[in-house]
């Protein structure tokens, strides 16, 4: 029997009440979706799944279930209709060809892996799909070489690393990679994921640091010749050195606060990068020599152990959760940034995001009046960037495609 005073909400925002004992709901369901109320045909999917719902919930009993086979099981039903759905979800996982898309490609130096995806695909960033890679085979280094070949293949919408031999595209002179000997190929010899002239330099310097870590940084305390400006080959002093973390270091100096936009929390400070020291002498003040002065630096500045650098060969990707960032901060102390632009975001790995995670920049939509109230449009979608470097509580990511300029606060969502 029908319950009273039960109200359903339709996908449309059509509310049915059911409140009566006839099958009047059903009826405005099927006018809903347009179909014909005839006993000869099959149910629509979508009614078997609004009579489970009903079913489930205690609206109807079992004595009233009109749509669903007699003799077969609820749990057999719902099994079909998740099968009847899986080619739906597949579809909208699908990446599109490009209508230019060559049947192969010969990778050459200086490629990198966005390219490679943006010569055959409309959306470069699906690597996953675009190469049949599961959730443990994106986590690796993904390594394509100078000289290989890549192959469409049209069927499955995939490529693949073809035959140097075969002069067919067909999908005959595919093969699927298996261990083995490369003689004089490394991953130091792989393409990149992106171009690594542009985020070369971000892979090694220091980026961001937090509170702590910039109050347990060894400082310069004094110069030779008590010098103000330090360049390349001067001598610097620092007391109470760290001698287990070897002799290379970074000098920077602490830049601006990063402050979430959101909760107003401290995520850390810009480290700008002034040049490299070698330790000369460890003692109780060690002596060090500048190697490399980019920027003017002196008494005061702070130093860093230097990184030997990070990969950049993650496989390019969508966060596998939801992402919401906000653009905090954009390299140069500029307040807009085109493509090739490093950007800051208030994201990072404690947020889920990772190196090679894609992200789409949304510029917050106008306020307009229509008929005297203000109303808000729609965000509009702009760009795409991509995270090469994460830390605890920010990123830095590329900005790789924009059609407009990436302004201060503006969103980075998962795509």
């Amino acid at each position: 029997m029908w319950r009273s005073g039960v109200v359903i909400h339709m996908p449309d925002g059509t509310k049915f009440p059911y409140e009566t004992k006839d099958q009047r709901g059903y009826a405005l369901i099927y006018e809903t979706f347009g179909l014909s109320r005839r006993t000869s045909i099959a149910p629509h999917p979508l009614l078997i799944c609004t009579e489970l719902f009903l079913y489930k919930t205690g609206v109807i009993s079992n004595q009233n279930l009109v749509f669903m086979p007699n003799g077969v099981s609820m749990q057999k039903i719902i099994i079909a209709l998740i099968c009847c759905l899986l080619p739906a979800f597949a579809l909208a996982d699908t990446v599109k060809i490009r209508d230019d898309a060559p049947g192969r490609y010969v990778v050459v130096k200086g490629d990198t892996l966005w390219d490679i995806s943006a010569k055959f695909f409309n959306d470069p960033w699906q690597w996953p799909q675009i190469w049949g890679l599961n959730k443990d085979t994106i986590k690796d280094p993904h390594w394509i070489y100078p000289g290989d070949v890549v192959v469409l293949d049209r069927a499955s919408g995939t490529l693949r690393i073809g035959d140097t031999k075969s002069g067919s595209d067909s999908g005959s002179d595919i093969v699927r990679l298996s261990p083995q000997i490369r003689v004089q190929d490394s991953q130091h010899g792989a393409i990149p994921s992106i171009s690594a002239k542009i985020i070369g330099p971000f892979l090694k310097r220091p980026l961001v640091i937090d509170k702590d870590e910039m109050a347990r940084a060894p400082a310069i305390m004094g110069t030779y010749e008590q010098r103000v400006i330090l360049g390349n080959d001067d001598i610097a002093y620092v007391s109470d050195f760290p001698q287990d973390k070897g002799t290379l270091w970074q000098v920077y100096r602490p830049g601006k606060a990063l402050i979430d936009p959101d909760s107003k929390e401290l995520l850390g400070y810009e480290a700008t990068y002034l040049g490299d020291a070698q330790v000369e002498k460890f003692d109780h003040i060690s002596t060090l020599k500048i190697t490399e002065a980019i920027q003017e630096m002196g008494k005061g500045d702070r130093l860093i152990q230097a990184s030997s650098g990070i990969a950049n060969n993650y496989v390019p990707r969508a966060p596998e959760g939801k992402i919401a960032a906000r653009v905090i901060s954009i390299y140069g102390g500029v307040s807009q940034a085109g493509q090739n632009a490093i950007i800051t975001l208030n994201k990072g790995q404690r947020d889920g995001l990772e190196n090679g995670h894609v992200l789409a920049l949304y510029r917050k939509g106008e306020e307009v009046r229509d008929k005297g109230k203000l109303v808000s449009l729609p965000d509009v979608r702009y760009g795409l960037i991509f995270v090469f470097r994460t830390f605890d509580k920010v990123a830095y990511a590329l900005v790789m495609q924009t059609r407009l300029p990436v302004n201060l606060l503006d969103n980075a969502l998962t795509p």
